[in-house]
């Protein structure tokens, strides 16, 4: 009997080779977009799960509030780990990591800058699940000037793995021995390291200060403990162990500082939530964002419904042809529950045929789709161990849902209606068919508004008035290994052809080098007149060389020596310290310690407020200080000669300095900034047009049809004198209604959610009508263009061919 099925399905199939085709790609298209997104969604969703006790480890991250200003931290105090594990029992270990921004290692007479890397208290291997190939975790990292590195690294310096009791030689020609060497941390890590440096190597002569945070500080929370009600002790110890210090540099109790309106807070956060969850100062790496889960979820989910729309409205739209069929089998005794499985045999057929070809597919797009995720998915066998048994039961499940309808329906006709030529066809009459198409449209048109939005969004980022120009400005980076030759280095470089101008800082808008102060409007440790702004070490041509404008004032100056005391200032910063005129006032920076002391600083400018983080976040005041800094050197160029001046200042930096070269153009570093959006923009246009691809292809099917069943009406119109316009209006129009209805049907929801996108940014443009207007012309014209090429065919065929046999 199954035999049978399958062979009359394929007769049936192999008959209507078009009809069957458009299903096959349209299933294929949306499985295959559904298992990319599948694939993105598992690799977001899988950080940090590689840790054996990931459901018990938390990071401890810290709140400040300190007059108007509020700032969140993902790192917190030196001592907190330490008196977490002694204070409290549920607490099983705690580890510290700390980033060190980068270290220089020797490989031959070359030395390699290596950012991954971190300092980590020995319990590292308590806490993270960090296999070792060799060495001992438990004395892996309790001795000073010891490090373990992973087995890349190994094969990097050394080209063999055993490399325990090497010495690693880094920068000043200090010797780190090598004490164990681990496996590579997956790439699905909230922070990775190539280089895990003992913690003792880095002695801190304020281990003991609460009111500073610069640790990554992780907990194991015991089995069974709940961490929340850890957290709810937070406050009280936070006032036991920080209340001392407050009251010696800020001059006021703990609760005194709370009634001011201030707060010092911690919490916890789960470690499997910190890459979705976490964007805050501190972390250890570039994190994720839910919403962006939620949005691919959707359209998976969304493509997929269209893929199964199609199909049914192909099979329920082919009713008509197969209805004789099923007349002559229901009066040669054919029970409705072997018609049923018939039907459902012929969608399991196409479903499977599908499946396949959508696993083919995925295979062969999925090295562009990580070069345009960001991302590094594969293929391996763990995949194929679950990827095989979801393509069978996808098989089930939507060859089933897609093909129950079709099933019944087809089974349900009569065999005396049938025969007598009773059962309506065409195009007209089919309200669920109009309901698919509509919910069809109503799907794309959405994903066309959001694709609007998102690049009309990313514009304006691109091309928004930051209050500094990016652009011609060459960055060189780590011009601290020059040492004492990176002021000669700045001024050789000035002199080149093409170098209008130059700047020696870490500090810069398209950097993640950050640092903050305490200022205070008077030489008092008062919260309520106090700024915590980002405090940036500049030199007197940071401003010029980045395009800054002063608002008021004027800029540093080295020929003037009291600016060594003196600030620049941008409006933010004005504005919480609540100055209409700034210039020339006084405000004071405590030195700390239970006896500080206030050096006045005099603001001589304010600059115009400028970006320095994403548009997502408010402009925060900003502090310059005419300090030294050495970080990069910004140079603005202005020659059509980039690669010659490129030569001319490696050629400088070698002159000077063994290290090696390495550059970036700011408006790259800016790109980067917003890469998540970019990729958010490129995703959802490439699955919006796709989305579109197989509407458009159930579209095509649907008009094909409605074109084939109105044949002699047809004939006779052009008999009776209509035109082709006339015919081809009469085939659109139907279909153009239902795409009207879909245009307001989903213009509120997309207006809507899409708003809500928008809120994230605290800079964004505005949603106009035009966006709606321009997406449900396209719409139209899409519509009309797969429609256009069945309607033409149709009006222009010779009425004999279709009235001869009446």
């Amino acid at each position: 009997m199954i035999r049978n099925y399958i062979k009359t399905a394929f007769r049936s199939l192999r008959k209507n080779k078009g009809f069957t085709a458009i299903n096959v790609l349209g299933l294929a298209l949306g499985l295959a977009t559904c298992l990319l997104i599948v694939f993105y969604v598992a690799d977001e969703l899988s950080y940090d799960r590689y840790n054996e006790n990931a459901g018990r480890i938390y990071r401890v991250n810290e709140q400040l509030k300190l007059g108007d200003n509020k700032v969140e931290y993902a790192v917190c105090m030196p001592p907190l780990a330490k008196t977490l594990k002694n204070d409290f029992p549920d607490v099983e270990n705690t580890v510290r990591l700390k980033n060190l921004g980068g270290m220089h290692v020797k490989k031959g007479n070359e030395n390699i800058l290596e950012y991954n890397t971190l300092f980590a208290d020995p319990s590292i291997f308590d806490v993270f699940t960090l296999p070792i190939l060799y060495g001992n975790k438990a004395t892996a990292l309790t001795e000073p000037n010891t490090v373990v590195i992973t087995e890349s690294t190994a094969k990097k310096y050394f080209n063999k793995v055993d490399v325990v009791g090497e010495n690693l030689i880094t920068d000043g020609n200090k010797a780190f021995k090598i004490t164990a060497v681990i496996k590579d941390i997956p790439q699905q890590s909230h922070f990775h390291a190539d280089f895990l440096v003992s913690m003792s190597s880095f002695p801190d002569s304020r281990s003991n200060e609460w009111l500073r945070s610069d640790y990554n500080t992780y907990v194991l929370m015991r089995k069974g403990a709940d961490y929340k009600k850890l957290e709810a002790q937070f406050p009280q110890f936070l006032r036991k162990y920080s209340g001392g210090q407050m009251q010696d540099e800020l001059k006021m109790s703990y609760d005194a500082f709370e009634k001011n309106g201030s707060y010092f807070r911690m919490n916890m956060i789960p470690l499997i939530d910190i890459h979705l969850h976490s964007n805050q100062t501190g972390e250890l790496g570039i994190n994720g964002t839910e919403q962006y889960v939620y949005i691919f979820s959707a359209i998976a989910i969304f493509i997929l419904l269209i893929a199964c729309v199609n199909f049914m409205n192909l099979s329920t739209a082919r009713s008509a042809n197969r209805a004789r069929e099923v007349g002559v089998r229901k009066v040669l005794g054919s029970a409705r529950k072997y018609l049923i499985a018939q039907f459902l045999s012929e969608s399991m057929i196409v479903t499977l045929i599908a499946v396949i070809i959508s696993i083919v597919l995925v295979v062969l797009f999925l090295p562009a789709f990580n070069q345009f995720a960001d991302k590094n998915i594969i293929i391996t066998a763990h995949t194929l161990v679950w990827l095989i048994p979801v393509s069978l039961l996808a098989v089930l499940v939507i060859g089933f849902l897609a093909g129950l309808y079709p099933a019944f329906f087809l089974s349900a006709f009569q065999p005396i209606d049938v025969l007598k030529g009773k059962i309506s066809s065409g195009f007209k009459g089919g309200r669920l068919r109009s309901f698919l198409v509509v919910f069809q449209f109503s799907i794309s048109i959405f994903l066309i508004i959001g694709t609007l939005v998102i690049y009309n969004q990313l514009h304006y980022i691109q091309s928004r008035d930051l209050g500094y120009n990016r652009n011609q400005v060459l960055v060189i980076h780590n011009a601290f290994e020059l040492g004492n030759h990176s002021q000669a280095f700045k001024q050789e470089i000035r002199q080149l052809p093409g170098v209008q101008n130059a700047t020696l800082t870490g500090f810069l808008p398209t950097s993640l080098n950050r640092s903050t102060a305490i200022f205070y409007k008077e030489a008092v440790a008062d919260p309520k007149k106090s700024i915590f702004p980002q405090t940036w070490n500049v030199d007197e041509d940071y401003v010029k060389t980045l395009g800054m404008k002063i608002a008021a004032g004027r800029n540093f100056s080295n020929q003037i020596l009291s600016d060594s005391s003196s600030v620049v200032i941008n409006e933010t910063a004005a504005k919480f310290l609540g100055f209409t005129d700034p210039v020339n006032k006084i405000i004071y920076k405590s030195s700390g310690g239970p006896n500080p002391t206030f050096k006045a600083y005099t603001i001589i400018g304010v600059v115009k407020d400028f970006n320095f983080s994403s548009l997502r976040q408010n402009i925060d005041p900003v502090i310059m200080q005419l300090n030294e800094d050495t970080g990069n050197l910004s140079i603005r160029v202005n020659t059509a000669n980039i690669s010659g001046l490129l030569t001319q200042v490696e050629d400088k930096w070698k002159g000077m300095s063994q290290a090696h070269f390495e550059y970036s153009f700011m408006d790259q570093d800016f790109d980067k900034l917003y890469r998540s959006e970019q990729r958010t923009g490129t995703i959802f246009m490439v699955f919006t047009v796709l989305a579109i691809a197989i509407a458009c292809l159930g579209l095509f099917g649907l008009a094909a049809y409605a074109a084939e069943q109105r044949t002699k009406e047809i004939g006779i119109r052009k008999v009776l004198g209509a035109s082709i316009p006339n015919i081809a209006g009469m085939l659109s129009k139907d279909f153009i209604k239902l795409v009207f209805i879909a245009i307001v049907i989903s213009s509120p929801i997309a207006w809507y959610l899409m708003q809500k996108w928008l809120q994230d940014f605290a800079y964004r443009v505005n949603f106009h009508w035009w966006i709606i207007a321009l997406a449900g012309v396209a719409a139209i014209l899409i519509a009309l263009i797969t429609i256009s090429f069945q309607s033409i065919k149709a009006a222009i065929a010779n009425p004999v061919e279709s009235l001869r046999s009446e």
